[in-house]
């Protein structure tokens, strides 16, 4: 085979997290000996179909060709996907003209089933070329092993199924990797696990490199530090567009954001970017190659894409708000690694006509009202437990009741639960958008209450940090149907002292050889930071399709007294 060299030019987003409208930015500036903080319109789908058309037509006028890439974590984040589940992210997409994607963990969190339904709604491939299709079930439906844009791993072989574009008559290769431990931090269905990466990708360079492809780039989900790692160990990809991690290389820092690496790290011979996160940025490289593979020509940055309008505290005097407005454009139109650009009008449309008064809609629903405030801390101090974690608690005990599971009682982690609920009406946009805004689904097992025991433990000595590493206070239990008792100062594996069902308002105490019934959220389930004894079921457990907000919604919308508190569990810490 003879190769020829090869002028590429290279869109790419990463972990746009359903971020179809722009955000509000704040930005820090240090302007005549003080420090200002403008707000300023970020990113939104229009703006990047904008940005994205203008490199297409530099591509052409150069004579370039061009690619829009991927690097994975389209799903959740927002009320387009609490809402649409996949939909508006696909349709967006594809009219964004995605040339291809990989798979971020995000789009699993809720099992394969809502990802298959993306896939077959795409026009564009998903590389997933460490993820192990070759059992998935015969039962599925969609089957994500069918789908002919599905690139994934080929078991046989061991290697990744590549994307082969052929430009200039010269082949390429596109393959997709996602991270190998996706079980820890996502749901991927049990019949379709994900391999090594590092060893995915060596034994798919090699197979490339027999064929006579030497020009390879790699569209990774495995996070900034694991590809630095892998193109460090990993000979032949010329270029790796990242994701996960949410980096956004470049000096950002006269706006107040945090500087990063420069565009285009590069490690070895492999050159790595990466574009920030939520859809406010947008990458962009041009890349040449010579005949044997080599990258003779890199360069490139990523562009903040902002709009026009900006907004400044109000409390100056006129003359000086408008000296200090003209100072501040001025600092952003001359930032090399800014773009001030206007939405596509069709976007835009497409968005407003079929998606925004949906959204607005739930923002509008009502759904209960509170007379004062909830509270949500998460662990326990000199004022109290949260009084929101429990509710939450109670509304998967009666989402999964009312399905017909004999559950007696819930645990949810407090890092689930991520605000306070205020005083007034509340709607279905502050449950799915603010205090439950990751569409994580629940399910139910059968635990014994030694587990049991050794769950509430296990995670309160991670948030505690007592005896172990932990990972944070987020791992603390907040109950419904339990209550406990917890002595920091006991030995390891004693120190719950308290372990109590709630059966007909008596509360009678676990026996450590029984079998019981629970309910948690899918990440809990999954028994990371502490809830490691969770998942020694003695019976299979079950994931269901209703997500956290659904629960909460569905509760507040069928029980009035359900935001009464007083018969919620308590939990206790005796000493800290």
């Amino acid at each position: 085979m003879i190769n020829n060299p090869l002028q590429l030019s290279i869109a790419h987003l990463n972990d746009t997290h359903s971020y179809l409208e722009p955000l509000s930015l704040p930005l820090s500036m240090a302007i005549g000996g003080k420090t200002v903080t403008p707000y300023v319109s970020a990113g939104g789908v229009a703006r990047i179909k904008t940005k994205a058309d203008e490199y297409r037509e530099i591509a052409k006028h150069k004579k370039r060709d061009f690619l829009f890439l991927h690097a994975g974590d389209c799903f959740q984040g927002t009320l387009f996907f609490s809402l649409f589940k996949g939909r508006a992210n696909a349709h967006f997409l594809n009219e964004l003209g995605i040339d291809a994607m990989t798979v971020g963990n995000h789009e699993l969190d809720i099992g394969n089933e809502i990802f298959a339904q993306f896939s077959k709604q795409v026009n564009f491939p998903i590389l997933a070329g460490n993820w192990d299709l070759s059992s998935e079930s015969q039962s599925k439906s969609p089957r994500l092993s069918d789908n002919e844009k599905v690139f994934s791993y080929d078991a046989d072989k061991q290697i990744a199924n590549c994307l082969i574009k052929e430009f200039q008559s010269e082949k390429l290769a596109i393959m997709g990797l996602s991270i190998d431990r996706m079980a820890d931090i996502a749901s991927p269905d049990a019949d379709t696990p994900f391999v090594s990466a590092v060893e995915t990708a060596q034994r798919t360079v090699s197979h490339l490199h027999g064929m006579g492809i030497n020009k390879i780039i790699l569209l990774s989900h495995l996070g900034y530090e694991a590809d630095k790692e892998l193109a460090a160990e990993v000979d032949g990809i010329s270029l790796i567009v990242g994701g996960h991690s949410h980096v956004l290389q470049g000096d950002y820092s006269l706006l107040g954001l945090k500087k990063e690496d420069d565009y285009g790290i590069k490690v070895n011979d492999t050159f790595i970017v990466q574009s920030g996160f939520y859809g406010q940025a947008i990458g962009h490289c041009e890349i040449d190659f010579a005949a044997d593979g080599t990258v003779t020509s890199f360069e490139g940055s990523n562009q903040l894409l902002l709009g026009r309008r900006l907004f400044i505290d109000a409390d100056r005097e006129e003359e000086s708000q408008s000296e200090l407005y003209n100072t501040i454009c001025d600092v952003i139109d001359n930032h090399p690694l800014i773009s001030v650009c206007r939405k596509d009008a069709r976007m835009q449309e497409i968005l407003t006509e079929n998606y925004q008064s949906k959204v607005n809609n739930l923002k509008k629903e009502k759904v209960a009202s509170l007379s004062q405030k909830l509270r949500h801390v998460r662990i326990p101090d000199e004022y109290g437990a949260s009084e929101v974690a429990p509710l939450v608690a109670k509304s998967f005990y009666m989402s999964m009741r009312k399905r017909g599971f004999p559950v007696q009682f819930s645990i949810h982690n407090a890092g689930g639960v991520r605000c306070s609920l205020q005083p007034g009406g509340i709607t279905a946009a502050d449950i799915a958008g603010k205090l439950l805004p990751f569409a994580i689904p629940i399910g139910v097992y059968f635990l014994s209450g030694r587990s049991l025991y050794q769950t509430i433990e296990g995670a309160i000595n991670n948030a505690l940090s007592n005896g172990v590493d932990g990972t944070g206070s987020g791992s603390y239990p907040y109950t419904y149907g339990l209550r406990y008792e917890y002595n920091s100062e006991l030995p390891a594996g004693k120190r719950v002292v308290l372990l109590q069902l709630n059966v007909d308002n008596d509360w009678i105490s676990i026996d450590k050889t029984k079998v019981y019934c629970g309910t948690s959220s899918s990440y809990t389930m999954k028994g990371k930071e502490g809830y490691d004894a969770i998942i020694s079921t003695v019976a299979p457990s079950y994931l269901s399709d209703v997500t956290m907000a659904d629960a909460f919604i569905e509760s507040l919308r069928s029980d009035r007294y359900f935001l009464n508190i007083s018969d919620s569990s308590y939990s206790k810490i005796l000493t800290r």
